[in-house]
């Protein structure tokens, strides 16, 4: 009985340790619901449409650039909605800066290209649940890239930016979080 608890306890220390070095997404203002800061300003809302602060530690072996994406799938339009996607992350990034979804602002690390969202402006479009819904599920995902560019334009559409990420991931981290009004 003490032989295998000791062996239950080496294993499960084991997996701790594991999961430590994995690759891992964390932010200091995202939680488990979106914060009216990072609501949208428009269609109806009235947050701040401040993006939030990202980091990561840990990245795959052999990562060469990253991309980001902000994707409700919960959205009312038979595929989704996409909030934020940047490309061309730079391998000595390992933190996006809180508001670096304004273009305006510059804060993005140098040579990232943020893509025209859903709402049809460039960068960070928070989130905008149609009033009354349920909750809706935002998934903020970084992907670790397997090549330096993805030679795309800030007016490639999203189905387009998605296929290049897909073909190109390593590994990627998510946080998932909720927002309604």
């Amino acid at each position: 009985m003490k032989v295998s608890i000791m062996i239950a306890l080496l294993v499960v220390g084991f997996q701790v340790a594991e999961a430590q070095n994995t690759f891992t997404l964390v932010s200091n203002e995202i939680g488990g619901q979106a914060e009216q800061a990072h609501f949208f300003q428009g269609f109806g809302c009235t947050g701040a449409n401040e993006s939030p602060q990202i980091s990561w530690k840990n990245s795959p072996e052999g990562t060469q650039s990253y991309a980001l994406t902000l994707y409700d799938k919960d959205a009312p339009t038979g595929s989704g909605w996409w909030h934020w996607q940047v490309i061309n992350i730079p391998t000595s990034a390992t933190e996006i800066p809180a508001k670096a979804g304004d273009v305006t602002q510059d804060l993005m690390p140098k040579g990232a290209v943020q893509i025209q969202t859903d709402y049809g402006t460039y960068g960070y479009g928070g989130p905008c649940p149609p009033e009354g819904d349920a909750p809706h599920q935002y998934v903020l995902t970084l992907y670790a890239l397997d090549l330096a560019s993805l030679e795309l334009t800030k007016d490639t559409s999203s189905a387009i930016v998605g296929y290049m990420i897909n073909s190109h991931v390593i590994e990627q981290a998510s946080i998932v979080f909720y927002a309604k009004r």
